[in-house]
């Protein structure tokens, strides 16, 4: 079957996640929470907003595994899809983020450390679930998608590796804006 993918998936999700949070390390808890525009999210939202699309998808995967498993086992041997390209740099729908509106606002803020720990429990919980498993059968147990339709738990992986990066993305722009309107310090 295809070469595979999952050790190289689980490792980007830690990677890029790692990145952006060493990026904003040094930043103040008031940087973390300050809107670059009004209505526009801060980095403190966004992280929240990546943790809350992820984590809302996490049960559903977890039941399709649970209930279509088998029938995965029986199509091991059919070819199925490891990559997927990036939705989010073409014409994606850029007006569903209402949908995971982040907890924790500029008025109802919590430490970046709180929000760092979020995300990464939550990604060794999908490290734990998708470990250990046969790409095989991930590739051939689907879901339903209303955007991306009928797609197996290993692209389901991967798109949202492409949400977080979009947003990892934003929140690095955001940093190196915040980085340049500081105050110069005498060396």
């Amino acid at each position: 079957m295809p070469q595979p993918v999952l050790p190289t998936y689980l490792d980007l999700l830690d990677t890029q996640r790692e990145t952006a949070l060493a990026a904003v390390a040094h930043l103040t808890h008031d940087q973390i929470w300050q809107r670059p525009v009004p209505n526009e999210w801060c980095i403190g939202e966004i992280l929240n907003h990546n943790h809350r699309l992820i984590a809302s998808s996490v049960p559903y995967v977890r039941w399709a595994w649970r209930w279509f498993h088998q029938r995965g086992v029986q199509r091991r041997t059919r070819p199925y899809q490891t990559t997927i390209a990036d939705p989010y740099t073409d014409k994606f729908p850029m007006w569903v983020g209402f949908m995971w509106k982040p907890r924790y606002t500029p008025s109802n803020p919590v430490p970046l450390a709180q929000l760092a720990a979020e995300l990464r429990d939550l990604h060794h919980q999908i490290r734990l679930f998708y470990m250990g498993k046969d790409e095989d059968v991930l590739g051939n147990v689907f879901i339903y998608d209303p955007y991306f339709g009928r797609i197996n738990l290993l692209i389901t992986l991967r798109i949202g590796i492409h949400h977080d990066q979009l947003h990892y993305r934003d929140i690095l722009a955001m940093q190196k804006t915040l980085l340049a309107s500081q105050p110069q310090t005498a060396r």
